[in-house]
């Protein structure tokens, strides 16, 4: 069911989308309406089928409003972080040629020369304007959104997700984790990002479900809140800092039906805690920005720690030799590609880029590294480009990181890669130690010896005080590697 046809049908039935207070909401026939509205308006400043739709603003429900009133005009909606730096969004939007900005009132001058307008004073023309707007005819294949990569590596590119990419994936995920018409989600995600727009959003809407809207994360809006929802999806920080809080118990979330975690790997010390502390466990899954979800584990049966579960009904999942694309066995760790009618049309004016990420086959290249145990559960790696290789003999961090989370202290640790003068590279271990906590290098060093092999035991550990992460809670690698690109510089024979 594509996303309109679901608001269309939950309209129909009465239902409410947006639980805003007790004896409050919004039914999915006024979500509709302002749809409608927005649609009506986006004509108004000559947006036409096609054209793309940057919004740049705080999470509201008038953005949930825009991307739904870019649906019904047929327009493509072009979500941006609000953190971006004027430079950056100016790429942006020169990229996308976009035919309407829409953002905050201190971000205006960010436009560019492109036709912009404040997401404040849209809304306020679009409460006034027609709602009985004439929907653009659809496809499976129309593009619905283009949601930009996070540019770790070079220049970030264009995804292109199709109406029939968010519709299949949304449907899927409904059927998965067994959403119904009762649930009540509690919306803590920035709407900026696939998580919170696509796997959340479209996931209620397809369920004919309603969700608690909170402007951002926070303890008190989680605890504050828990009480009238059903499920929650978070990412694996949100679930360490509520376990910071004596407030998480199990009787505070006995209630709950589901806690979904993703965006970042969630460690297996973080589910194990949530488990003890609370009787439930966490659900882990597995996607990106270029396919939406792939995996999960199961909604019934063993929800298994450090893996992200098993494909995705219609998604193909296979892991190959990176250089050949041969499949590999099972229990080999290779690179993850993935098929199905979830993958991205392709990256935005990038034909080359998009052929090169592709298979012969149809089956994209993610990128991320992983392997399937004998029981068909995924466990991902890391990725390709984050791969260590020292004196020859490949080391995968996510694997040293499981067992530096184990060490009691360790709230968070980061493995990475640096240049070694004898060894090529040197695994490096950045941690973040538990409150009170008094962690020292040749301590957790000499914790690993026995638990991994020599050359796999880090060659520094450095404690810091936070690690760099992203807005969705995965940590930047790539910072780390440019901090402590020369730690090793001075050395001439590292043991």
């Amino acid at each position: 069911m594509d996303m309109l046809e679901a608001l269309q049908h939950g309209a129909a039935a009465n239902r409410r989308l947006v639980q805003e207070g007790p004896g409050k909401a919004v039914t999915y026939a006024e979500a509709l309406a302002r749809a409608g509205g927005v649609a009506s308006v986006l004509r108004r400043y000559r947006v036409g089928p096609g054209d793309r739709v940057a919004v740049q603003a705080e999470k509201s429900l008038d953005m949930l409003w825009l991307y739904l009133g870019c649906l019904r005009a047929g327009a493509v909606f072009l979500p941006l972080n609000p953190a971006y730096t004027p430079a950056e969004t100016g790429y942006f939007l020169a990229d996308a040629e976009v035919a309407l900005f829409v953002t905050d009132p201190e971000q205006l001058a960010g436009a560019g020369g492109f036709p912009a307008v404040t997401l404040a004073a849209l809304a306020a023309d679009a409460a006034t304007a027609e709602t009985d707007f004439d929907d653009h005819p659809a496809t499976a294949q129309t593009l619905a959104a283009i949601l930009y990569t996070s540019g770790t590596t070079g220049r970030s590119k264009g995804v292109m997700l199709s109406r029939g990419n968010l519709a299949s994936n949304a449907e899927t995920l409904a059927k998965v984790w067994a959403f119904t018409g009762d649930d009540v989600l509690l919306h803590i995600l920035p709407v900026f990002h696939t998580h919170g727009l696509f796997v959340a959003t479209n996931t209620v809407l397809a369920a004919g479900a309603s969700m608690i809207f909170l402007p951002a994360f926070t303890p008190d809006g989680v605890f504050d809140n828990l009480p009238r929802a059903s499920v929650m999806m978070g990412v694996p920080t949100h679930y360490t800092r509520l376990l910071q809080d004596s407030r998480l118990t199990a009787n505070a979330v006995g209630h709950m039906r589901l806690f979904v975690s993703g965006s970042a790997p969630l460690s297996a010390a973080t589910h194990r805690d949530w488990a003890e502390r609370t009787g439930t466990a966490i659900l882990e899954r597995y996607g990106m920005t270029e396919t939406n979800m792939n995996t999960s584990n199961p909604y019934d049966g063993e929800r298994r720690a450090g893996t992200v579960g098993f494909p995705l009904p219609q998604v193909e999942l296979r892991i190959t030799d990176p250089e050949t694309g041969t499949p590999l066995p099972q229990g080999d760790i290779g690179l993850i590609e993935i098929r199905g009618p979830n993958v991205f049309q392709g990256y935005w004016r990038a034909p080359d880029k998009t052929a090169a990420d592709f298979r012969p086959d149809g089956f994209f290249m993610t990128g991320d590294m992983g392997s399937i145990d004998a029981n068909g559960y995924l466990a991902i790696l890391g990725r390709n480009k984050d791969l260590v290789i020292t004196g020859g003999l490949n080391v995968y961090p996510a694997e040293v990181e499981s067992v530096i989370d184990d060490i009691p202290g360790v709230a968070a640790s980061a493995v990475i890669g640096v240049p070694h003068p004898d060894f090529g590279e040197a695994v490096v271990a950045v941690i973040v130690g538990a409150p009170g906590a008094n962690l020292d290098e040749n301590a957790v060093r000499a914790a690993l010896r026995g638990r991994l092999a020599a050359f796999k035991i880090p060659k520094r550990v450095i404690v810091t005080s936070d690690l760099p992460r992203n807005a969705m809670g995965k940590v930047q690698k790539n910072v780390l590697r440019q901090d402590h690109a020369a730690l090793f510089a001075d050395t001439a024979n590292e043991a």
